[in-house]
């Protein structure tokens, strides 16, 4: 399923994504402007679409945004039956968790307070869990132009749409799957467990006009019509950005300019203040892993997160090394500086685009204001009070 997962907060990987650096030619494009008075905006960001586009082989519908839901809140689809979706991306958490790295299989409790049930040979899952706030969007450009059915997923992009996310997690061991099932195992065993419920029979049947309706595809594509309805589009930011001057402050201007200025733009930009690309900037390990994280490809490239809603989200970066933006700015200025904190990335390996930053104490507290206005809250946080399996809502979090 994915918390967030700046080489501008600055390639921040704050915790649900292609792979190349930009082109210096590209970089030379982007326009700074910075003036203390007169603020003006370059097409560099905008405002999220008002609509969500879908693929053209899952339209949304009502039907299946109320089967997601309920298969999003069910523990059925993981294979001890203790953990949903919900269980790392809850809305309380902005569809996020909060904590570093998650606890999927053999895990009680929620959140920060999660652990491992004893005894335990379940490890933890790796990363940051992605919000999956906005996730309709992954993959939008500068000119909002996107493709769901290629939308860039998870830290290392390993898959594309959210159709496709939805099932990943249910097949890896240390989220939803555990160890009683193998991975070509556990999508059958899901689907004849829903078989076995009536209420899941007949809401497949509604939601899929087709023979056969309750199948591993439209599994997927029922929790990625729901995943499409939690979008924030629109925050403070969003509303500046569609004309009301006034939706955001002075000093929150001030911030903006600034979070051009010192080179978070670079690789937050577009309405996701993500351009969804690999990047190389020697975040410090979790101690919590027994060997190293070394991501996409194994360069220790991890994907731009975007940087909305931030509010919700922390930890931040791919693995939850750091507990607030002011850590997540330090880092930024160590690496403007030349410092390196991860001794197994040499410098000379960091990202091209992190000679660019030229980030400061002073710079900081006008980011983060920034920042602010990036934050929605108008998304569904309505909780089922039942799924159909009767299994407890969310999985083992209380």
């Amino acid at each position: 399923m994915r918390t967030i997962t700046l080489v501008g907060i600055c390639c921040l990987y704050l915790s649900t994504f292609s792979c190349t650096n930009p082109k210096k030619e590209e970089n030379q494009s982007i326009a700074r402007t910075h003036q203390k008075t007169n603020f003006i905006v370059v097409n560099t960001n905008s405002a999220l679409p008002e609509k969500v586009n879908s693929p053209n082989d899952n339209p949304l519908t009502p039907e299946k945004v109320a089967l997601g839901k309920l298969l999003f809140y069910d523990p059925i689809l993981s294979g001890d039956k203790d953990v949903a979706c919900a269980t790392c991306h809850h809305p309380d958490h902005g569809y996020a968790e909060f904590r570093d790295i998650s606890i999927g299989v053999n895990g009680q409790g929620f959140g920060s307070k999660r652990d491992f049930k004893q005894p335990n040979d379940i490890p933890f899952v790796k990363r940051n869990a992605h919000t999956v706030l906005n996730t309709a969007f992954n993959g939008i450009d500068m000119n909002s132009q996107y493709i769901p059915e290629l939308a860039p997923m998870f830290w290392d992009i390993r898959t594309q749409s959210l159709e496709n996310q939805a099932l990943e997690p249910i097949k890896a061991m240390e989220e939803m799957r555990g160890r009683r099932y193998s991975e070509t195992e556990i999508l059958d065993e899901v689907i004849n467990r829903l078989k076995s419920i009536s209420a899941y029979r007949q809401m497949f049947d509604a939601a899929f006009s087709e023979k056969e309706a309750l199948n591993v595809m439209n599994l997927g594509k029922a929790i990625a019509a729901f995943e499409r309805t939690l979008v924030t589009n629109d925050s403070r930011f969003d509303q500046f950005m569609r004309g009301d001057n006034g939706a955001i402050s002075i000093s929150e201007k001030e911030g903006y300019e600034q979070f051009k200025k010192v080179g978070c733009i670079n690789c937050h930009l577009g309405p996701m203040f993500s351009d969804f690309k690999m990047h190389v900037i020697g975040i410090p390990e979790n101690d919590k892993l027994p060997i190293p994280d070394s991501g996409f490809e194994e360069r220790f490239a991890f994907r731009t997160a975007s940087l909305r809603n931030l509010r919700f989200t922390p930890p931040y970066m791919h693995n939850g090394s750091f507990n607030s933006l002011e850590k997540v700015l330090e880092f930024y200025e160590d690496l403007s500086f030349g410092k390196s904190r991860n001794p197994l990335v040499p410098k000379e390996d960091f990202d091209p685009l992190i000679r660019e930053l030229n980030l400061s104490v002073k710079e900081m507290g006008p980011i983060i204001s920034f920042l602010n206005t990036l934050n929605g809250d108008e998304f569904d946080k309505e909780i089922p009070e039942s799924v159909p399996s009767g299994l407890p809502v969310g999985g083992n979090i209380h």
